[in-house]
């Protein structure tokens, strides 16, 4: 039985937020590691893969931009604002937040219609653009890469609507439906690998890039059954342009390239690869860039995702002492989470990449040039975490221009530095501009906040901060001396490979949390007294 949810839910508790949207996108990329380790072992560094990761570039790019950032960021803000402000009329404020949520849906449709018929027939000129036909490339794999393209297109239109949906959830603070979403695609792109790939590489790629649109389509069942069984109804009509659906559509498209700056950077250095480096490089960035995500997906988009309600409902009722303290708390969680993944994927880069890669058509020399690109990547991987903080300080105030021209700073920058890299460094030239890029833009972003008043750093995040480094530092010094016997471990039997994973895990684990109690760099005594009450 289904219930008509009638108000906005009470204050947001960060942490338990994160947890939830952080356990299920651990399980989602658990499920993309297999998937990945599947795609390797039966399409390698090959052509067929670089075609299809060419392909999954545009749409994946859709989906962190929508689905981790642009469209939540506009959405959410407006949604609450418009149940608050009802309710201060004495109004139904849900209803008024289901009519706009309508409106925008009403006018979304259309839109994508025309926006998705308009990619399939330019995907030709698009690829050419991303890649310069695969100059390096053999024969076949400029127009493979251009197929796939127009097969995973429909994912752009259906993780769009899923974002609109999942966004009514998460001001319901229902963040566990829209974080199980992502469990889908992976699902659906590993049957298809399992029970439908075949001998020919080329048509295992075409599998893949069918897979994808197949998994919008789970995805998009799974977000329509869980507002049914919230209460959550939205009626499309014929479009209407409505004050707050132009005010909203007006701060998207900034919000997506604010948000989006180091999916962007990714995918000039990916069409760069693809122009100038030789074959494999595609898959060599996507692979590291992939083990990077991993720590990115479980903290940075949780807490992200975690504080735009609360911040912006914080500031819709003028308590900025308390969204001050929100996002302070928030970076000092996301430091404490990140650094032991940022120096532990330095350290351990060779080791991880061998473990789950290395077999089947991926071989030793794929498996060091990947982990040369992960370590790189690596360098920027608090900055990420750091973009998905900083940016809603500007998004729950409806600012979604301040992000975007500091993204397109930031963005040229990555692009003078992949020039400069790209020839001396190769591929491991284009991840470290993605990285420093990445730092430029959080300087950038806390910049600007401190000279609005919008945000500051405290003292607790001030004490804690260099602490937590210096636990990161030790557990780095303390992994060093093992890695060539976790090297051996990682191209042995698949035992051998769990093992050393394992091994990996728990030393890095007993050495970063054992320093950071010893030196005081987290409020364990706050995390004790989460646990009891859970």
């Amino acid at each position: 039985m289904t219930k008509t949810p009638q108000s906005l839910p009470g204050k947001v508790h960060l942490l338990k937020a994160t947890a939830t949207i952080g356990g299920l996108t651990l399980i989602s990329r658990i499920l993309g590691f297999v998937r990945d380790t599947l795609g390797a072992q039966y399409l390698g560094a090959g052509p067929a893969n670089d075609a299809f990761l060419i392909a999954w570039r545009l749409p994946n790019l859709f989906r962190a931009l929508f689905a981790e950032g642009a469209f939540a960021s506009a959405f959410v803000p407006m949604f609450n604002r418009t149940i608050s402000e009802a309710e201060k009329k004495g109004q139904d404020g849900m209803a008024a937040g289901l009519r706009f949520a309508s409106d925008v849906l009403s006018v979304l449709l259309p839109l994508l219609l025309f926006f998705e018929v308009g990619m399939i027939a330019a995907a030709e000129p698009i690829v050419e653009i991303m890649t310069g036909g695969f100059p390096a490339g053999t024969a076949g794999e400029f127009q493979l890469a251009v197929f796939l393209t127009r097969l995973t297109m429909p994912y752009l239109a259906l993780i769009s609507i899923v974002t609109l949906l999942g966004g009514i959830l998460n001001s319901l603070h229902r963040f566990w439906v829209n974080a199980a979403a992502p469990i889908l695609l992976n699902v659906g792109l590993i049957i298809g690998l399992i029970f439908f790939r075949s001998s020919n590489s080329f048509m295992t790629a075409q599998t893949q890039a069918l897979a994808v649109s197949l998994s919008g389509v789970l995805q998009l069942g799974w977000l329509l059954w869980a507002c049914h069984q919230a209460g959550i109804h939205l009626y499309p009509h014929w479009p209407k342009f409505t004050p707050a659906v132009k005010k909203m559509l007006s701060i998207t498209w900034p919000a997506a390239l604010g948000a989006g700056a180091v999916q962007f950077n990714l995918l000039i250095s990916t069409a760069l690869a693809a122009r100038y480096l030789p074959e494999g490089a595609v898959s060599y960035l996507y692979y590291a860039d992939r083990l990077n995500q991993l720590p990115l997906g479980l903290v940075g988009i949780g807490i992200g995702t975690a504080i735009l309600p609360a911040l912006s409902r914080q500031l819709a009722t003028n308590d900025k002492d308390a969204a001050i303290h929100t996002q302070n708390r928030a970076i000092e969680l996301a430091l404490f989470l990140t650094l032991p993944a940022t120096f532990g994927l330095i350290v351990t880069a060779g080791p991880l990449i061998r473990a789950l890669l290395q077999h089947g058509a991926f071989s030793a020399v794929d498996s060091l040039n990947s982990a040369r690109a992960l370590s790189a990547f690596s360098l920027g991987l608090p900055a990420y975490v750091l973009i998905k903080i900083l940016t809603p300080g500007f998004h729950a105030r409806t600012d979604t221009r301040t992000p975007v021209r500091i993204a397109i700073l930031a963005m040229l920058l990555n692009l003078i530095l992949n020039l400069l890299l790209l020839h001396p460094l190769g591929h491991v030239g284009l991840a470290l501009s993605t990285a420093i890029s990445a730092w430029a833009n959080v300087v950038m972003l806390y910049i600007l906040l401190r000279r609005r008043r919008h945000f500051y750093c405290d003292g607790p995040l001030l004490r804690r901060s260099p602490r937590m480094v210096i636990a990161g530092g030790i557990m780095a010094l303390g992994l060093w001396p093992f890695i060539g016997w976790f090297n051996q471990l990682a191209i042995g039997h698949i035992m051998h490979r769990i093992t050393a994973l394992i091994l990996l895990l728990l030393l890095g684990s007993v050495l970063y949390f054992g320093s950071a109690v010893l030196i005081g760099a987290f409020p364990w005594k706050e995390v004790r007294r989460f646990l009891r009450r859970r």
